[in-house]
C-alpha cells in the first residue's frame, strides 16, 4: 500500500474509533503497559514520550509519576484521539501533560529531548516501524529507555481473521503488516537495528472477553483498526463481514459469551532502577 494512503486509512480510522476506543480496549490491553511501566521506573522530574497515545490514559498516568516537576508529552495520528486526551487532561488538570497530532515516523522534537519513550501498540500501524523506532532512538537522551508494546504472533491471536475478513472487502489491505512484529525476536532485531538494544522482552498472553457477540464485534469494527472501512460498508456489507468474523471465533463461544486468546510481544531499552 502507498504510504501516504496507509497513514491517511490509519489517521481517519482511528478518527471514527476514539469515542468507541476507552470502552472495548483500555482494559484488555493495559496488562502489557503495566509490565512496561514496571520495567521502566518512570521518576520524577523526567520528561516522558508517548508515541500513539491513543486517548491519553497512559499519558496521564505517566504524568502523575513525573509530577508538575516533570513533563509528558503525548503524540498520535489521529487528531480526535489527541482531543480526547486533551480533554482527559485537563478533567485531572495535569497543566504538564500535553497532547499533539504526530506521525511516530517524523517527530517534531530535537534530538535527545526526552528520559523515557514509550510506544504501546502503534508499531504495528505504521508503513515504516523501523524508521519511528530511528526516530524514538533519535529524540532519547543518552542513558534514556524505551519501552514497547506490540502484538505477538497472528496464530496466537483469535481476533486475527479480521484482516482477511474486511480485506475481501475493500480494495486494499488494512493493515498489510501488522503482525511483522510479533514474530519470535522480530521486535527486538528492529530496536537493535535502530540503535536500542534490548535489555529485556517477553511475551505475554491475555484473554479477550466480550459479554456477546455485539461487543465482540464492536471491539474490531466500531472500536479498531477497521473502523475507517467498517463505516463505508452498505447494511449488507457489514450484516456479511458480521456474520464471517462470528463464525471465524465461534470455536471461543461458551453461550452467549466469548474468551479469545491473545499475545503481546513487550520490550526495553535501558530499565529503570
Amino acid at each position: 500500500m502507498d504510504e501516504r494512503l496507509q497513514l491517511r486509512v490509519q489517521r481517519y480510522g482511528w478518527d471514527r474509533a476514539a469515542e468507541h476506543y476507552d470502552a472495548s480496549w483500555q482494559q484488555p490491553l493495559d496488562v502489557a503497559r503495566r509490565a512496561v511501566l514496571d520495567r521502566l521506573q518512570v521518576q520524577r522530574g523526567e520528561r516522558v514520550l508517548d508515541v500513539s497515545c491513543g486517548t491519553g490514559h497512559l499519558a496521564c498516568e505517566l504524568g502523575a509519576l513525573v509530577g508538575a516537576e516533570g513533563e509528558v508529552v503525548g503524540v498520535d495520528l489521529s487528531q480526535e484521539m489527541v482531543d480526547a486526551a486533551t480533554r482527559q487532561a485537563r478533567e485531572r488538570e495535569a497543566r504538564h501533560v500535553l497532547f499533539e497530532r504526530m506521525d511516530a515516523q517524523s517527530l517534531g522534537f530535537a534530538d535527545a529531548s526526552f528520559d523515557v519513550v514509550l510506544c504501546c501498540f502503534g508499531l504495528m500501524y505504521l508503513p515504516d516501524p523501523e524508521r519511528a523506532l530511528a526516530e524514538i532512538r533519535r529524540v532519547l537522551r543518552p542513558g534514556g529507555r524505551v519501552g514497547l508494546a506490540v502484538w505477538g504472533r497472528r496464530g496466537h491471536c483469535a481476533w486475527a481473521p479480521v484482516f482477511s475478513i474486511i480485506d475481501a472487502q475493500v480494495a486494499s489491505e488494512v493493515c498489510p503488516l501488522f503482525f511483522r512484529l510479533g514474530a519470535p525476536g522480530a521486535l527486538a532485531r528492529a530496536c537493535g537495528e535502530a540503535g536500542l538494544p534490548v535489555s529485556w522482552e517477553e511475551q505475554l498472553t491475555q484473554t479477550l472477553r466480550y459479554l456477546d457477540a455485539d461487543a465482540a464485534c464492536d471491539a474490531m469494527f466500531v472500536a479498531g483498526p477497521v473502523a475507517l472501512a467498517w463505516s463505508r460498508f452498505d447494511a449488507r456489507t457489514r450484516q456479511r463481514v458480521r456474520d464471517r468474523y462470528l463464525s471465524a471465533i465461534e470455536v471461543w463461544r461458551r453461550d452467549d459469551d466469548y474468551a479469545l486468546p491473545a499475545e503481546f510481544v513487550v520490550c526495553a531499552h535501558g530499565e529503570g532502577s
